[in-house]
Parts: C-alpha cells; sequence; structure tokens
C-alpha cells in the first residue's frame, strides 16, 4: 500500500501565500502559522504600521501590501503587487472583515457597503483574480472566514450576519467552480475569540464568562487554536476537502 508520510501530508515549505487582515487577530495568527511552516507570506491590510512590524518578525519569508481591501476599484492591482513579490500565490486566505454592529433600524448605506465590499465582495474579485494562476500550478487553497453569524442572527448584527451567510455561501460556489481544477474553498467559522473585531465582547466580563460556558469545552478560543486547522486547509492533507465550513468553536454550535 502506497500511503503518504504524516509530515509531507502538511508540508507547506515553498508555497507562496496571501493573507488579508494580517495586521491584527486571526489575520495576523494566520500569517505568522503559515511562514512559521516554511510558506512565502505577503500580508494585506491597511495599516502599514503594523504590517511592517509583522513582516519584521519573520524575515525574508515575510513580505505586505498596504492597501484598502474595501475599494473594490483597486482589488486588481492589489492581486498584481501581491503576485509581484514572491509570485503567484498558491493560498490565499480571507481574513479581512469588520462588524459596524448597527440596529437594524440604525443601518446606513455607506456601512452596508462598507461590510459587503470588504467581508464578501474582496475575498471574491481577490480569488478570482488569483484563481488563473492557481489553475496553471493545478494547485490552489482558499481560504475564507465565515462567523457564527454566517447561521445564526446575532442582536445588531444584521449586515455582519449577512456578509458572513454570504461568505458561506459564496465558499461552496467557490469550490463547485474551480475544485476541478485542484483548487479548494473552504472556510474556518471561528467561535469567540479575544481580538480586535470582538473587543466589545471581550471587554464584558459576564458576556465573556456566558460565551464560554455555552462552548462544550468550557473556554474561549485562544490564537493558537487556528493553528492546526490552518495548516490542514492550506496543505494536501485537505486535498479532498472542499466546499467545508469549518467550525473552529469549541463546541458553541454544538451545545
Amino acid at each position: 500500500m502506497n500511503t503518504s508520510r504524516p509530515a509531507e501530508l502538511f508540508d507547506i515549505k515553498g508555497r507562496v501565500a496571501c493573507v488579508t487582515g494580517a495586521s491584527s487577530g486571526l489575520g495576523r495568527r494566520s500569517a505568522d502559522i503559515l511562514v512559521a511552516a516554511g510558506a512565502k507570506v505577503v500580508g494585506v491590510a491597511r495599516r502599514g504600521d503594523l504590517l511592517a512590524q509583522w513582516a519584521g518578525e519573520h524575515g525574508s519569508n515575510a513580505a505586505y501590501v498596504e492597501a484598502d481591501l474595501a475599494d473594490r476599484s483597486q482589488l486588481d492591482r492589489i492581486a498584481n503587487e501581491v503576485a509581484g513579490v514572491f509570485g503567484a500565490p498558491d493560498i490565499l486566505i480571507n481574513a479581512a472583515g469588520i462588524n459596524t454592529r448597527q440596529l437594524a433600524d440604525d443601518i446606513t448605506p455607506e456601512k452596508w457597503d462598507l461590510t459587503m465590499n470588504l467581508n464578501l465582495a474582496a475575498p471574491f474579485f481577490l480569488a478570482q483574480a488569483l484563481v488563473p494562476a492557481m489553475k496553471k500550478k493545478g494547485f490552489g487553497r482558499i481560504v475564507n472566514f465565515a462567523s457564527l453569524q454566517s447561521y445564526r442572527a446575532f442582536h445588531g448584527g444584521l449586515t455582519y450576519g449577512t456578509s458572513k451567510g454570504g461568505v458561506a455561501q459564496m465558499t461552496r460556489a467557490m469550490a463547485e467552480s474551480w475544485s476541478a481544477d485542484g483548487i479548494t474553498a473552504n472556510a474556518i467559522m471561528p467561535g469567540y475569540f479575544d481580538t480586535e473585531l470582538t473587543a466589545a465582547v471581550f471587554n464584558d466580563a459576564e458576556w465573556t464568562a456566558k460565551n464560554a460556558a455555552q462552548t462544550c469545552m468550557g473556554r474561549n478560543g485562544e490564537l493558537k487554536d487556528i493553528d492546526g486547522p490552518m495548516l490542514f486547509l492550506c496543505s494536501q492533507a485537505s486535498a479532498y476537502v472542499t466546499g467545508h465550513i469549518l467550525a473552529l468553536d469549541g463546541g458553541f454550535t454544538a451545545k
């Protein structure tokens, strides 16, 4: 029987990855673990100072492109700049996102458009621009970020939840469109992690404790919890996994 060596299954050495939202939170942690695993990583976000700090921690295998992903007119340019650093990416991690937390009656067209452009349009159009090179290689990994709100309605989360519901379906549609060319498309659905995006939650001790109690494990997520799932979805280990939404929530949605 011809079997793969376990270490080879998760090997991404020499792969080129683009990680949006790499300036903070789960995006930055995703970029960290990919560099640590031997990939060459280009981080993309608005805050150049934080990106420069991140890249400075990782040496020659890390670089960055400062850009506003919510500006749809710039996405082709951004894709070209990213590919110009280490070559065309094999891996795309769409981690950039925003949650405006407006009540339904208070939602403005401006905040609606900002949320949809960053959370939904940017992942698609950036992938669309990078997929042709992945097709030529016969290999590609797209990892989107879904949310608990992809499936559940949260108070004050209509706009964000709508965008993340779209991400879940977009992920399945990406898989249908591109997986025959060797490109898998999956999404990670995080539970509660202490990041900038969830600061309003973690600043409330009672709310934080309630969320931890809701999980099967009795705790909220830690940044290191994303390392294994991210490597799995970016490597050969997940070669026959596509169109899947992986709940990284400690059992929050199971309980």
